[in-house]
Order: structure tokens, then C-alpha cells, then sequence
């Protein structure tokens, strides 16, 4: 039961990894827009560059570690292919 919940929360594919930095970007325009009136001139700006530039940091992450499962995936398939040749 908890292993089928726990997939729910696994990114397989570069599209579902792009719909979350999508999401992150959302989050991240909303709180930096929420500096920018809470903090005027150069602290909101600087704040608010903060927030979107952690989303395109995430998003690497997310993408390089998507890339690399995949990949490691891939290797075991053929490894368990040769295997039984």
C-alpha cells in the first residue's frame, strides 16, 4: 500500500520533471512578487532573484538526476540481458 502511494511521488519522465520547475517557477514568481512589495528598491529585487534563481538550480538537479536514473536503468537492463544470453 505505502509502496504504491511512494510512486506517486517518483519523476519518471522529463515531462512530469518539467510540469514540477514549472510549478517550483510558479512558487517562486508569487513569493519573489510578495519581496518585491514587501521589501522596495534593491533588497526585493535582490530577494526575488533569489527565489527564481534557486528554481533554475533545482531544476538542473532534478534534470541531471533524471538523466543519471535513467541511465543507470538502462545499464542494468543490459546487464540482466547478458546475463541470461
Amino acid at each position: 500500500m505505502f509502496r504504491k502511494i511512494g510512486r506517486l511521488f517518483v519523476i519518471k519522465t522529463r515531462f512530469e520533471a518539467f510540469v514540477i520547475i514549472y510549478a517550483l517557477a510558479l512558487g517562486a514568481t508569487a513569493r519573489g512578487s510578495a519581496y518585491l512589495t514587501e521589501y522596495p528598491g534593491w533588497g526585493g529585487k535582490l530577494l526575488f532573484l533569489a527565489a527564481t534563481g534557486a528554481v533554475f538550480m533545482a531544476g538542473a538537479k532534478i534534470l541531471d538526476c533524471l538523466k543519471y536514473e535513467q541511465a543507470e536503468r538502462k545499464a542494468a537492463e543490459t546487464a540482466a540481458a547478458k546475463h541470461h544470453s
